[in-house]
């Protein structure tokens, strides 16, 4: 296993010189993983490129990204400045995901697998932030119970994002805004939801993570009993190959 070092990025000037930053009320940038290991078509970005550009009157902003530590860190960052976004949702593909699994939480440490460029992180661990572990401040449970209205499509939570490049993502995100960032693992294309349900299924998230924050910001506090959420496998729910 080589280890890979990162080298410093280009300035965020250069990028946003060549797109207009927009309003931070305008955008939500969603994300989904290219290919890796078996995953030759990438059920997340399956998912991600079929959504509608506007949802409740955001412009949705939808990135494929490389599963590579580098490419993450260089751009994710970059990805808020530029669209100041309202909302930030990652999506990545679990072979154990048997329904849309709605992560709670990503750790510093712990990143041992190396990427599609077999490139590791430096002492595996991300270089960003100083807390072991981060959470989202939107309520996960809230998420489900709304998510689990529908009659074919379910969801659940989960407390272990996989040690990969979707807990990695996720923590850098955390890292940037904890209160407007989201991450889901999706099964595999029809297995058992086919891409329109899995894009039917990001939506509702959306929708209602758009709900839980504009509560947030009116000071209002969202609760939900344990119940309105289901943790699946013990919270297992990472990408494996």
């Amino acid at each position: 296993m080589r280890l890979w070092y990162f080298v410093p990025i280009l300035p965020v000037c250069i990028l946003l010189a060549r797109k207009e930053k927009v309003p931070e009320s305008s955008n939500i940038l969603v994300t989904g993983f290219g290919p890796f290991g078996i995953h030759n078509v990438n059920a997340s970005w399956e998912a991600v490129k079929s959504l509608p550009d506007k949802i409740q009157g955001y412009r949705i902003i939808k990135e494929e990204i490389p599963v590579s530590y580098k490419h993450v860190e260089d751009n994710i960052p970059l990805l808020w400045l530029q669209y100041q976004p309202k909302l930030v949702v990652h999506v990545g593909v679990s072979a154990l995901a048997e329904e849309i699994t709605i992560e709670t939480c990503s750790n510093k440490t712990g990143y041992l697998r190396p990427d599609v460029e077999e490139k590791c992180l430096p002492n595996s661990e991300a270089r960003c932030g100083t807390d072991h572990c981060l959470k989202t401040g939107i309520s996960t449970k809230a998420i489900c119970e709304r998510v689990n209205k529908h009659p074919k499509i379910k969801a659940c939570t989960s407390a272990d994002a996989g040690r990969y490049l979707c807990e990695y993502i996720y923590y850098i995100s955390l890292n940037q805004d904890n209160k407007r960032t989201l991450f889901i693992h999706v099964p595999p294309l029809d297995k058992p939801y086919s891409k329109a349900e899995l894009t039917e299924a990001l939506e509702e998230v959306i929708k209602a993570a758009l709900e839980l924050i504009s509560e947030e910001e009116k000071g209002y506090d969202y609760y939900l009993p344990p119940e309105a959420s289901r943790i699946y496998k013990n919270g297992r729910a990472a990408a494996m190959t």
